[in-house]
């Protein structure tokens, strides 16, 4: 894997560079769908990443947010899973809570990810089997066992929008951020305790922070059933939400979601 995360944070830094020329300058937002922007900045770190791996890496498959997909890679034993802008809406709003997100995956597993927020120049990666890294330096996700004591990371959207209402007492703290790869990244690194989403995603906003987590002595799991995706799905969308941290804090996190839930209905 020495030269497969050698070429995807080149390619991660260079995308980097291609959001930053658009970064708190001009552009054109379109709209995928209600609610999902889309802009030139995304379009071009798209063709960086894209152009980067596939030449070093001809054989490899391909799914990405922002190419139109195909099933020529569920054939493939190793498929690039890439967001090549994840947190569309806080760049555009000039928040740099974004990164890029790289990951391959080998028969469903990842096993290499790396995350680069260009406008804070952090770099998370993790090889499977060889740890989980910020800027070069050795890191674990959180040993705390008791969620009271606890910072969370969570959605900003979801904030707004009420469905964290009535939790404050669960937790020591919140933060909230808008990429999903990139508050992976940061719990896997130890600067949040504890990550959660409430909102289905897609296995590009979370394959590289997947491995990364998992790297760092970490789990990351379907908030509902507990179970652990298998990426290169026909269907790339992971329903309903999602939980990541130490293993302690993933169970007891589940066990009050679902209390919560039972006692809400």
């Amino acid at each position: 894997m020495e030269n497969e995360l050698k070429t995807a944070r080149l390619a991660a830094v260079e995308a980097g560079r291609e959001i930053l020329r658009y970064y708190k300058h001009h552009y054109e937002i379109k709209e995928k769908s209600y609610h999902n922007p889309v802009t030139d900045a995304d379009h071009a770190a798209n063709n960086r990443i894209k152009d980067v791996l596939l030449t070093e890496f001809p054989g490899y498959g391909w799914l990405s947010e922002e190419t139109i997909d195909s099933d020529d890679r569920l054939k493939r034993k190793y498929v690039w899973i890439v967001d090549p802008l994840d947190g569309t809406k806080e760049f555009i709003e000039g928040v740099d809570n974004f990164a890029v997100s790289i990951a391959l995956v080998r028969d469903g597993i990842p096993v290499l990810g790396v995350l680069y927020n260009p406008a804070t120049r952090e770099t998370m990666y993790a090889v499977a089997g060889q740890g989980a890294f910020y800027n070069d330096r050795r890191v674990y996700c959180s040993p705390k066992s008791a969620l009271n004591e606890c910072s969370i990371v969570i959605s900003r959207s979801e904030t707004r929008n009420g469905l964290w209402d009535n939790t404050d007492q669960w937790f020591a703290g919140k933060g909230h951020i808008g990429s999903v790869a990139y508050k992976l990244g940061l719990t896997a690194a130890g600067k949040f305790d504890i990550f959660a989403t409430l909102r289905p995603k897609n296995e590009w906003d979370v394959a590289a922070g997947h491995i990364i987590l998992r790297e760092a002595g970490g789990e990351l799991r379907n908030i509902n059933n507990g179970e652990i995706r298998q990426f290169n799905q026909a269907n790339p969308l992971i329903t309903p939400g999602l939980v990541g941290g130490n293993p302690q804090l993933v169970a007891s996190f589940q066990k009050l979601w679902h209390k919560y839930l039972k006692d809400t209905r």
